[in-house]
């Protein structure tokens, strides 16, 4: 029985959370370029100041990794990812092609639903936060249940600091009661528009099976494909580094 009543605690907090946040991402769509960048940045900032914190409890709950690369990878997850995404239109016309007479306006896509290993718990949160409110969309968590810790002190602090820079409360949420019944209703929830599904395969096949768009990451150490019109030595030299901490920091990515 008390299995049960945590299951259905569970699934309720998961509704609630869907409810709330799909009412602040229908607020932050009407935001402008201006705010959105000044809340980002301070979501950068947060991160970049509890990189070491975030890390050490990483670590401590999952036992997976080093604290070391655990803080590289909460940077590289926010700073590093701002300054490749900082001049990227996403409201707005972003695209014009006057030749085939084409606009391309960006929309957000509404409440996103953001699935979390336990592996890169936390680098893994900041990310997927930071691009969510880059895109004027809002954002709920489901964590692994071995790192849910972690996860949630990571969402708290990208939701303080969204909050503090001008975003709606409920913007960015976080499952504090992970289940499997919880993360398959958070999935079918109507509230949700889109999957963004780390961890393992059985996890992203089933984001994929829920009915609605979803990107999935399933488990690393793969092949890595290099389309014909990408920058290939970098994309080589970012794969090598991505294996190896000492080039990681050599090659500053």
């Amino acid at each position: 029985m008390e299995n049960y009543d945590y299951d259905l605690q569970s699934i309720q907090e998961t509704r609630d959370l869907a409810r709330a946040g799909k009412a602040a991402a229908d607020v932050l769509a009407g935001y402008d370029a201006e705010q959105i960048d000044r809340i980002v940045q301070n979501m950068v900032r947060t991160a970049e100041v509890n990189a070491a914190e975030l890390a050490a409890l990483a670590v401590e709950e999952t036992g997976f990794g080093k604290i070391e690369d655990k803080i590289f990878k909460n940077r590289l997850a926010s700073t590093e990812l701002y300054e490749s995404i900082r001049d990227t239109k996403t409201i707005g016309v972003i695209r014009e092609d006057k030749t085939n007479q084409l606009i391309e306006i960006a929309e957000p896509v509404g409440l996103l639903m953001g699935i979390i290993p336990s592996t890169n718990p936390t680098s893994t949160t900041i990310f997927k936060s930071i691009i969510a409110i880059k895109a004027r969309n809002g954002i709920i968590f489901s964590p692994h249940p071995s790192a849910k810790k972690s996860i949630m002190r990571a969402a708290e602090l990208m939701h303080a600091a969204a909050v503090e820079a001008g975003a709606p409360e409920g913007i960015i949420g976080c499952v504090t009661k992970p289940s499997m019944p919880a993360t398959q209703e958070l999935m079918k929830c109507d509230e949700i528009a889109m999957i963004i599904a780390t961890g393992g395969s059985a996890m992203v096949k089933s984001a994929y099976s829920a009915g609605k768009p979803a990107l999935g990451v399933g488990p690393g150490n793969v092949p890595a494909y290099i389309e014909r019109t990408a920058d290939i030595p970098k994309a080589v030299a970012n794969i090598i580094a991505s294996k190896n901490l000492r080039l990681r920091y050599n090659l500053r990515l």
